[in-house]
């Protein structure tokens, strides 16, 4: 092939004359059909062949199809003329000269084309070493300069010519032995200085490749001015970093993945690290909490994607060397490179962690404040018990960030009652038994805390031992810690407040501190609740007990008076049934006579034999029986009416008078209840009226005496309730006591009978029963009252006639309670009558309370010398007391028995 591509390449002059060689090769062709003639048909082929050639390189394929052809013709007619007698030599030879033309044609345009290409990459190759815009240079091993483009000749200064007749040694400065390290690097690439032909110093970056034939390709390009630029860039940087050491804050920068390449020394002192130990690490991975480590490396990602828009300030916690989280506030910036694309973060942060824990302290405190004052607000819009437990455990979720609050009662035998929750509906407190006793349940922080007086709490539910028999319920519910706080009042405590959270360490010191306060305010104000209610529940109580009283004594009718009875009970106790069963001493047998509250008639059909079931065991040992839950009782006569009726609780109550059986009062509930010394007392009471209703008939002539004794237990419970609001407070203890018997004698003294002294004893016990709505803030407060804390304390005798209007058995003893604080002058309250609109009841009692108020003890004064509170009653006659009332005292027996005694105390 080389051969045949040099002879075609020697031949190339031809093309020079187009005209002369087509002369040529016709006198050729001519020349050939001659020879085809007279010489051999051997020595035609060899002389043929060239003709061939010639023709096939000048024309291509034309030129060789038609030389072939004519050199065919020629054959045949060489064969013919000398008359060939070997036909096959001449099928040989024709086919031969065919092959032979077309295979030139084909190797020639092969080699055509492959010279064309060559010359096409070879100027391609030329104009990129002069277009380039590096300086490209060729040289030897000695540095000799071979071929270098324009870029290359114009930043030396020299021409193209010129610089090929120099050696590279004689421009590089100042290390030429970087010549002789050619032979030894293939590729090099540095930075190498050069002078140009002015002398000055140019700074190139250069790239060395060793080529054949022991030359070597140099690119380079000028990087002077880039270098004076870095070093200015340099010298700022470190100016910069100067002033980046000084500032009190910190400043990060990270790269596209996070990594730290700068960071100050606040921020090293505030890390506790090294800058060696810094620098290159991670960002979110060594210095991120693990909680927010993911969230905020997305972040982190979706802004340097552009997938986000960058925040320029935000906060997030950050771990130094101690493992300890600081709370950092941030200022960012972004890093573009120069197509504008974010290829890093620069930050500054200022150590907030103590700041926001002072904030926090103070919006926890004014927190605290504001919800001590709310529940204030709402407990003097009610005095019911459950809703204001109800809404202290809304306040403890809803304002302090609890889970779950419950609030516990202790009751007797170590039980536990829930008397409020929050949420709703939540099922934890219903799940689980808490005692507070010694026994396992009575273990948790809930009985700890009733049993000590003081707070308890358990870090962990899941480990604590104490916390064992919840501890399953409470990793369901997801409770971590947990904590009780005992509810005391005067001493006594009477319950707890119970908070769960899913935090761990949520009942920190000054969360305990806020629980605790709000411990003590509940405390008193559920008191108070309960009191009030206590007070309002024994007064529904005599109303009841007045109703069957009523119904009893106003009813010519046994059995109507026995419902009445029965309705009441079911009202008053809470329960879902009640029946009585008489008892008929003839046949000793218990039958039913009335029922309320019954699903079936079944009831209807009870007759027991005394000792049978537990109406028959109550009559017979003349107790009561009290069942709780009967499913533990599993063999019972009347077993059919339980399971029909679906009751749980059973209760039964003999009806004895003077020793004497009338029957057996049975109470019933559908689900499981445990009445308290309270229930029971007032179940006590309930079936002596309905054995008053029983012996109705029996016992009429006797109605009077039972009425009398009836009347001396209102009396008692009045006077119970006077006794319970003076141990309320032990500085006024027996004073209503005093003030009562004081009144009555006033009384008696102006001529008052002896039926109106009755309501005026009953209205001198209560007249302070007003008192139970007010706050003990307000109530015991040591120092001088505020006018909004007056304003409320003056409701108190409003506060009365509501409690008492209501029951119409105390309507002629409210005027003491609601008017004791009118005065003569109109000056009084609540209603401000004057004179004589003022009820004479009221007139005399305010003396008698005035006077036992100044000779008694207080906390903001001793007691006053009786003759100087008769100088002072005196005084305030016309003014605060009736002219009349006070003549009549102080010239009473009365007053120089009081004198005496209170002389000789």
């Amino acid at each position: 092939m080389k051969f045949l591509s040099a002879l075609f390449k020697k031949i190339q002059f031809i093309q020079v004359a187009p005209t002369q060689f087509t002369i040529f090769i016709s006198l050729y062709a001519v020349f050939l059909f001659l020879g085809a003639y007279y010489f051999s048909t051997t020595i035609t082929i060899i002389i043929i062949l060239p003709f061939i050639m010639i023709s096939a390189y000048r024309w291509k394929v034309i030129g060789g199809i038609l030389a072939g052809i004519w050199s065919v013709i020629l054959i045949i007619f060489s064969s013919a003329t000398h008359h060939h007698t070997y036909f096959q030599d001449l099928i040989v030879s024709l086919s031969s000269y065919l092959a032979i033309g077309l295979l030139l044609v084909i190797l020639y345009n092969y080699f055509e084309s492959q010279n064309l290409k060559l010359k096409e990459s070879e100027n391609l190759y030329r104009q990129l070493f002069e277009q380039a815009n590096d300086a490209i240079l060729i040289v030897d091993n000695e540095g000799k300069i071979v071929n270098c483009n324009n870029v290359a000749s114009n930043l030396i200064g020299y021409s193209r010519n010129q610089l090929l007749s120099k050696n590279l040694k004689e421009f590089i400065i100042p290390r030429p032995e970087q010549i002789n390290q050619l032979e030894n690097v293939d590729p090099q690439s540095g930075e190498w200085s050069l002078r140009d032909t002015k002398g000055r110093e140019i700074l190139f970056e250069v790239t060395i490749t060793k080529l054949q034939n022991g030359l070597f390709l140099g690119t380079g390009r000028d990087i002077t001015m880039k270098k004076q630029m870095e070093e200015a860039l340099q010298s700022e940087w470190k100016r910069a970093q100067t002033y980046l050491e000084l500032v009190q804050v910190i400043i990060v920068a990270l790269d596209n993945q996070g990594r730290v390449t700068l960071i100050n020394r606040k921020g090293r002192e505030i890390l506790g690290f090294e800058a060696e130990e810094i620098i290159g690490k991670n960002w979110f991975d060594f210095f991120i909490p693990k909680s927010i480590r993911d969230s905020l490396r997305l972040y982190f990602k979706n802004i340097i994607s552009g997938e986000m828009k960058p925040f320029n300030q935000h906060e997030n916690n950050i771990i130094n060397k101690a493992n300890e989280e600081i709370l950092v506030s941030w200022q960012n910036t972004f890093l573009y490179d120069n197509t504008g694309k974010i290829i890093g973060v620069l930050s500054a942060g200022e150590d907030i962690t103590e700041q926001r824990k002072s904030e926090n302290q103070i919006k926890e405190q004014v927190n605290t404040l504001s919800v001590l004052f709310d529940l204030s607000q709402q407990f003097t819009l009610t005095l019911n018990l459950k809703e204001r437990a109800d809404e202290i455990m809304q306040t403890c979720v809803e304002r302090f960030g609890v889970c779950l609050a419950w609030l516990a009662q202790a009751e007797p035998g170590g039980r536990i009652k829930i008397i409020a929750q929050y949420p709703l509906e939540h099922s934890y407190p219903q799940q689980i038994k808490i005692r507070w006793d010694e026994t396992p349940e009575g273990q948790g922080p809930c009985g700890r805390a009733i049993r000590s007086g003081t707070y308890q709490i358990v870090e962990e539910s899941t480990t604590d031992p104490s916390f064992a028999p919840w501890k399953e319920r409470a990793k369901q519910a997801g409770f971590i810690t947990s904590a009780a706080f005992p509810l005391i009042s005067r001493g006594r405590t009477f319950g707890t407040l119970n908070l769960y959270s899913k935090t761990p360490g949520f009942f920190h010191p000054e969360r305990l501190e806020l629980f605790q306060t709000i411990a003590h305010h509940a405390a008193s104000s559920l008191e108070n609740a309960r009191l009030f209610e206590e007070t309002e529940q024994r007064l529904k109580h005599i109303q009841a007990l007045r109703t069957i009283d009523m119904a009893i004594s106003g009813s010519s009718e046994p059995i109507l008076a026995q419902k009445v009875a029965l309705e009441q009970i079911v009202q008053r106790l809470e329960v879902d049934a009640a029946s009585l069963l008489r008892y008929d001493p003839q046949q000793q047998t218990l039958v039913y006579a009335a029922g309320i509250g019954f699903r079936t008639s079944d009831i209807e059909k009870t007759s027991l034999k005394l000792g049978d079931a537990f109406a028959g065991q109550a009559a017979l040992e003349r107790q009561i029986i009290s069942v709780p839950n009967v499913s533990e009782h599993s063999t019972y006569y009347q077993t059919k009416l339980f399971r029909d009726e679906s009751f749980v609780s059973y209760y039964a109550v003999p009806l004895l008078a003077k020793g004497r059986l009338f029957g057996v009062l049975e109470i019933f509930n559908r689900s499981l209840h445990i009445g308290n010394e309270e229930w029971y007392d007032f179940l006590r009471s309930l079936a002596e009226q309905v054995v008053i209703a029983v012996e109705k008939e029996e016992l009429v002539y006797n109605l009077e005496k039972t009425n009398a004794l009836l009347i001396e237990t209102y009396d008692a419970t009045i006077e119970g309730w006077a006794y319970a609001l003076d141990l309320k407070d032990r500085e006024t203890e027996n004073h209503s006591k005093r003030v009562t018997e004081l009144t009555l004698k006033i009384a008696r003294e102006m001529g008052i009978e002896e039926k109106d002294l009755v309501h005026i004893r009953r209205g001198a016990l209560l007249h302070d029963i007003g008192k139970m709505g007010i706050h003990d803030s307000i109530l015991f407060k040591p120092g001088k009252l505020t006018n909004e804390e007056w304003e409320i304390m003056r409701k108190h005798p409003i506060y009365a006639y509501e409690m008492l209007s209501p029951i119409q058995y105390l309507h002629p003893a409210i005027d003491i309670p609601y008017c004791h604080h009118e005065r003569w002058d109109g000056s009084g309250y609540p209603r401000g009558l004057k004179g004589e609109a003022i009820p004479l009841s009221a007139r005399i009692f305010a003396v008698a309370d005035n006077f036992d108020a100044l000779t008694s003890n207080r906390p903001y004064r001793d007691a006053w010398p009786v003759k100087k509170a008769l100088d002072y009653i005196r005084k305030q006659s016309g003014k605060m007391f009736d002219p009349r009332v006070v003549e009549i005292f102080l010239h009473s027996d009365t007053v120089k028995i009081l004198h005496k005694e209170k002389s000789s105390t």
